[in-house]
């Protein structure tokens, strides 16, 4: 089935490898079935390693619709979102995410997020990255004032 958000998230993932900005991710977010933001991967180029398709389309598209959450929005995505696109999807709170390539697909072209995964499962004690928890007492405070703050807003 065709579908013009994904092709456009697929013609962005394309566009951005020949470019030179990063590897072969793209993303548009759309609400109301027009495009709101696009993002490609821009990881090499800026040296960012958070600058993933998707996680630079919900900036532009919460920058441009002037909210944090993107209740009434849809990803769509040239590949199966990484751990941490996922979780900014989910932060982000998107209705819904269409994918193309498979993570699998990219795994075999050297974008494997399996070792992600599995480092989560792991207790902070067995990761790879020495993960050490310090003066939770004292972070607490944060937590308070945060708790206690009357005028928040929730998210």
């Amino acid at each position: 089935m065709n579908n013009p958000f994904m092709a456009r998230a697929i013609q962005l993932s394309i566009d951005g490898v020949h470019s030179r900005q990063g590897g072969p991710f793209g993303a548009v977010v759309v609400r109301d079935g027009k495009i709101v933001a696009e993002g490609v991967n821009q990881v090499t180029s800026t040296k960012d390693p958070t600058a993933h398709a998707e996680v630079l389309a919900i900036r532009k598209a919460c920058e441009k619709l002037g909210v944090f959450e993107l209740k009434d929005c849809e990803l769509y995505t040239s590949c199966e979102p990484c751990p941490m696109c996922l979780g900014a999807i989910y932060w982000a709170r998107l209705s819904r995410i269409y994918f193309a390539n498979t993570a699998e697909d990219a795994a075999k072209i050297g974008f494997d997020d399996s070792f992600i995964y599995s480092e989560l499962k792991q207790p902070h004690s067995r990761r790879r990255i020495p993960t050490i928890q310090l003066m939770r007492e004292e972070a607490l405070a944060g937590l308070r004032a945060w708790a206690d703050r009357p005028d928040k807003i929730p998210y």
